[in-house]
């Protein structure tokens, strides 16, 4: 069991990859959506790892990790003036469709906003599902020092999963630091090599016009757009 105060590693399926969660654009890779139980307990220090799920490729390949250096509340984010690129336009770029900085309220008391995204409904009105879901865990997970691989994800080699202990399966996994020593030696060893915080595209990422509900968990609206 993993101590209060000890610094962890964090493992997930990633079941779609758009660019939405995570979001590694304009300099910072964000977990805003998503993911309520991971972005609840993971503090500054700790790593979070995404390895892709069986509908984008095979079982094994690393999407993205990033080390946690801040942690804000929604409202925080949303007032933050260095996040308000990534508040989504729908008419505009891939990226600036697929923006994850979309909840905000007057206070503690009120309801939930929640921006026209991919979250909401192709109406652009809320999707109560997506919203349920995602204020579960009132805590936006920013990283500075991260690599995001997208759909040029590198197979984690099988020996370096066994070591750990990790398959794929529903749920995080979540590690001690030391326990997780060869997948963050592999992980710091592939970033180096690439040299650059975003390598590629996401999987999903022609297909930024999509919205997707929880509720159905089903991806909908699949307009594939022109924009870059």
């Amino acid at each position: 069991m993993v101590k209060k105060n000890a610094e962890s590693v964090f493992v997930y399926v990633v079941a779609r990859d758009f660019g939405f969660a995570p979001n590694p654009f304009h300099g910072f890779c964000t977990l805003a959506c998503c993911k309520p139980r991971i972005r609840a307990v993971a503090q500054t220090g700790d790593w979070v790892f995404g390895v892709a799920g069986s509908a984008l490729t095979e079982p094994g390949h690393c999407i993205f990790g990033m080390r946690v250096t801040e942690t804000l509340t929604f409202d925080e984010y949303w007032l933050d003036p260095r996040f308000e690129v990534k508040k989504p336009l729908r008419n505009g770029s891939r990226v600036m469709m697929l923006g994850d900085n979309i909840y905000h309220r007057q206070n503690d008391d009120a309801a939930w906003q929640q921006e026209d995204s991919h979250h909401s409904h192709p109406d652009g009105s809320p999707d109560a599902s997506n919203i349920a879901t995602d204020t579960q865990a009132n805590r936006i997970l920013i990283s500075e020092q991260f690599t995001y691989f997208g759909a040029s994800a590198p197979l984690i080699p099988g020996n370096i999963l066994a070591s750990i202990g990790y398959s794929n399966g529903r749920n995080h996994r979540r590690f001690a630091t030391q326990a997780a020593e060869p997948l963050l030696s592999w992980f710091q060893a592939e970033a180096r090599r690439t040299g650059s915080p975003v390598v590629d595209d996401p999987f999903q990422f022609r297909m930024s016009s999509a919205r997707f509900s929880s509720g159905s968990n089903k991806i909908i609206d699949e307009v594939v757009e022109s924009y870059d």
